[in-house]
């Protein structure tokens, strides 16, 4: 069955990169990036939903999940380091279009694909994956542009609450109407992965590097007005990470955008995959057909 989800690997620059692939070999590519502090584990419920008409293929980064993780010493964690690893596994896979998903850390990895090779970016579906600066939410923000700014041990202390169990939990309960619709299996999972040794240089290296993200959004901005990319926006309108003004300032640049605000927080999949999936669904056959399968 096509719609089955398969667990594989690769290696890139001799690093195992662990993803999710379900579909038929010759339909639309779907390439999903999943955001902190999770995984492709993220995407298990809206795979299945997606593989009977959609390759849906969704690696973990570096660092994250199944994936090799090196340690801070022998690993250049930075954004512009993933996105070259994630580019680098698209070719491997031979694949030469795709409509990206992006979420949270997703964005800015997918985006400088689109930067480098904006032929081969379809269309793009942002669940809560930020480009614009207005899409930062004040408060759950302070604590990472504090340490961008200075890295001292106090800053560092305050971003690594974000990252414990307390923290996760929060990235996944909170706004959500009916917290127990959110299964602990979740944040659970993520909670394990994160304590992993050397996680602590890992995720403070990302975290510095953020700012260069911020940097890149006016880039990003005409990457978007050039190519006028078909863009979804479906953003959990209870999120305080990247908040609901970061997906309806995708509409400044994309006038043609499809701008959905569903009653969810950061991880929407968690309780709206039935629903996001049907917007991909439509999305896609609209703007780009899709072979009826």
């Amino acid at each position: 069955m096509s719609n089955r989800t398969h667990h594989r690997s690769t290696t890139v620059r001799g690093h195992e990169i662990a993803y999710r692939e379900a579909g038929p070999a010759d339909a639309p590519v779907l390439l999903l990036l999943h955001g902190f502090p999770t995984s492709s584990h993220m995407f298990r419920d809206l795979i299945p939903l997606l593989a009977d008409r959609y390759r849906v293929i969704a690696p973990d980064h570096i660092g994250f999940g199944r994936s090799a993780t090196p340690s801070a010493q022998d690993f250049t964690y930075t954004f512009a380091e993933l996105a070259d690893i994630t580019a680098e596994f698209t070719d491997q896979l031979g694949l030469t279009r795709f409509a990206l998903y992006i979420q949270d850390y997703g964005a800015p990895i997918g985006l400088r694909l689109a930067l480098a090779h904006p032929e081969r970016v379809t269309a793009i579906v942002t669940q809560n994956g930020n480009a614009y600066e207005e899409g930062l939410g004040t408060e759950a923000w302070a604590p990472v542009l504090a340490y961008i700014a200075d890295p001292n041990e106090k800053n560092a202390a305050a971003v690594g609450e974000i990252r414990s169990p307390e923290g996760i939990k929060w990235q996944y309960t909170h706004g959500v109407p009916d917290p127990t619709l959110v299964s602990p299996d979740a944040w659970l999972h993520d909670t394990a992965l994160m304590a992993r040794e050397g996680q602590d240089g890992i995720q403070l290296a990302l975290m510095g590097d953020y700012g260069s993200n911020i940097e890149l959004y006016p880039a990003f901005h005409e990457y978007f007005r050039a190519s006028q990319v078909p863009l979804l926006a479906t953003w959990g309108a209870h999120d305080e990470i990247f908040v609901r003004e970061g997906a309806v300032a995708f509409l400044r640049d994309l006038p043609e955008a499809e701008v959905h605000l569903l009653p969810a927080g950061h991880f929407a999949l968690e309780t709206h995959a039935g629903q996001i999936a049907g917007l991909i669904d439509g999305f896609l056959t609209r703007r780009l057909g899709s072979p009826a399968r």
